[in-house]
């Protein structure tokens, strides 16, 4: 086991951060659309399509 980690221990660490950066972004675009935010950034104040993007609750 000692072996396998000293031979592979830069795969593994760079897979290791590539894992924490995704993991990072999907608790951002979750937080994000708990938080109301449209995926593309920019709000649906005056996006002519957010009846499609979004239900919105009255």
């Amino acid at each position: 086991m000692l072996q396998f980690l000293a031979a592979n221990w830069g795969t593994l660490v760079i897979g290791l951060a590539v894992a924490a950066v995704i993991v990072l972004v999907i608790c951002k675009l979750r937080r994000d659309k708990k938080g109301g935010k449209a995926s593309c950034g920019c709000g649906c104040k005056n996006c002519p399509s957010a009846g499609v993007c979004h239900s919105h609750k009255e």
